[in-house]
């Protein structure tokens, strides 16, 4: 099989799914190049954690073709979503290991369209960080491109695994910003969808008070569309109403819209937040690409709302969550001292949760409310809104330290993530266009936002921009050759029964 590793991480996931069903290549072969590109990659970036080889082989041995991906190998990451036979940590010393024996809605969704997962990818702790440097990782997950860089947070090592080329399509999540800023840091496609589009159950019905979403990260925005077409569609009892939905985003994403597009264009910050200019230039790469597709783009003022109040209003909900997550950890699994398997932070917004007076978390959840009004009437005038991914290019490792309190930690991450966490407020479908690097090869990223619902027209204008841009067309083995042996022996990546229940982002 060794021609058929060296090209196997150029590939999509649509690509090699192609293959599996003309029966050009196995499961088995998949999975084989799969888990040899992993180890080569992870002792270099630290993006995987919690392997499963041996079961992932035997499933990819036996493993009939189904969905639209086949028998794909994927990861999951370790942010707590149920899935039967995988451990994980939420990035947490105190929850490492903790074994799911049963599977999330959305794990059954994944399994059903043909991704046969190998392991998880790395997290910051509660996946409460726009960085993944999780002591329980035994280090940072790097920026493949610049190691000292970040990689971005939370789901940071899903990107890495995607931008290495070890996987095509990665489970992510995003609290405020968990899938986009990690996309952006490492050049990858990453949506945000809309809220109550894809499924948290059964376990549980929203995370962070309804802030966050699940999804991908991929290479291609096809195989996002594929992806969505397999998870996404309302659950019983959900909480919130799945919005409509196309009968199929993939057939979404070659159709013309039928007129010019009017896109705002953001330049600057709430509270005088200075936007690198790398950021900038990414936007007006973006901006220059729109008008080549026959678009309107108008740089437009920002929303008039309090983002400050707004910050406060998130770290409660943070505080509250990461409070009630311990708490209910060790009412099943007691643990003297605890307390020193936290990090410094996650330790103080467990304190501060558990401190809050409720009147305080409810007075969190109006203001997500009310930015939500104002975004939903602000798009009202446009079709689109193109921004900065991040207010700077990937910051150092170390620059967002866990060391101190967690008010002061959540307060600097916000004027780097200015524009991500307001969606998850508003429940509005973003995504990160990797359209640009920086003179050091750092990737930079472009938010695209919709209004609510419109998820399809998204996908679809990422997909033409993808088209027009020629992003699609760069190889992400940034490892280079991963290996062309056979078989799995390799490095293996260095309690509650629904993890599930304890992280949100």
């Amino acid at each position: 099989m060794p021609s058929f590793a060296s090209e196997y991480s150029t590939r999509d996931g649509l690509d090699l799914a192609k293959l599996l069903y003309l029966r050009e290549v196995s499961p088995r072969e998949l999975m084989d190049c799969a888990i040899n590109a992993a180890d080569a990659v992870n002792p270099r970036f630290n993006a995987f954690c919690f392997p499963r080889y041996e079961q992932a082989l035997e499933e990819a041995s036996n493993a009939p073709l189904r969905g639209r991906f086949g028998a794909l190998p994927f990861v999951f990451k370790d942010s707590g979503l149920a899935a039967d036979r995988h451990r994980g940590s939420i990035g947490s010393r105190l929850f490492a290991n903790s074994l799911s024996t049963s599977n999330s809605t959305l794990a059954e969704r994944f399994a059903r369209d043909g991704f046969i997962s190998f392991g998880r990818t790395t997290v910051p702790e509660m996946c409460m960080a726009p960085t993944t440097e999780a002591l329980q990782n035994g280090g940072p997950t790097r920026n493949p491109w610049v190691p000292s860089r970040s990689a971005g947070g939370s789901s940071g090592g899903a990107a890495v695994a995607v931008a290495t080329g070890v996987v095509p399509i990665a489970h992510g999540s995003d609290g405020g910003g968990s899938i986009r800023i990690p996309a952006a840091c490492c050049g990858v496609y990453g949506l945000k969808t809309s809220r109550g589009l894809v499924p948290h159950g059964p376990v549980k019905g929203e995370g962070w008070g309804g802030l966050a979403v699940h999804g991908v990260l991929t290479r291609t925005v096809r195989d996002s569309a594929a992806a969505l077409d397999g998870i996404a569609g309302a659950e019983p009892g959900a909480p919130y109403a799945a919005p409509s939905r196309p009968g199929s985003y993939l057939d979404e994403i070659d159709r013309r819209f039928d007129r010019p597009l009017k896109i705002a264009k953001w330049t600057s910050g709430w509270n005088g937040v200075v936007i690198a200019p790398d950021c900038l230039a990414a936007l007006d790469t973006a901006e220059r690409e729109l008008i080549t597709l026959g678009h309107e783009v108008v740089e437009a003022p920002l929303p008039e709302l309090d983002y400050s109040a707004f910050i406060e209003a998130l770290i409660d909900v943070l505080c509250a969550n990461a409070a009630m997550s311990v708490k209910d950890f060790l009412t099943t699994s007691p643990k003297d001292g605890w307390q020193d398997l936290l990090e410094p932070a996650i330790l103080d917004a467990c304190l501060l949760g558990t401190e809050m007076p409720a009147t305080r978390y409810v007075a969190a959840i109006n203001t997500f409310h009310r930015v939500g009004r104002i975004l939903d009437a602000y798009l009202a005038n446009y079709d689109f809104v193109i921004s900065p991914t991040l207010t700077s290019p990937p910051l150092p490792l170390g620059e967002l330290s866990m060391e101190g309190d967690f008010r002061t930690f959540r307060r600097k991450a916000a004027r780097y993530t200015m524009f991500l966490a307001l969606l998850n407020a508003s429940g509005q479908p973003a995504a990160n266009l990797p359209l640009y690097r920086n003179r050091d090869g750092l990737p930079i990223g472009v938010q695209l936002i919709g209004r609510f619902g419109t998820d399809a027209e998204v996908l679809r204008l990422s997909a033409h921009l993808e088209r027009q841009a020629g992003w699609a067309a760069q190889q992400f083995a940034i490892g280079g050759a991963h290996g062309a042996s056979s078989g799995a022996s390799g490095s293996a990546w260095g309690h509650a029964d629904e993890l599930e229940t304890l992280a949100g982002g």
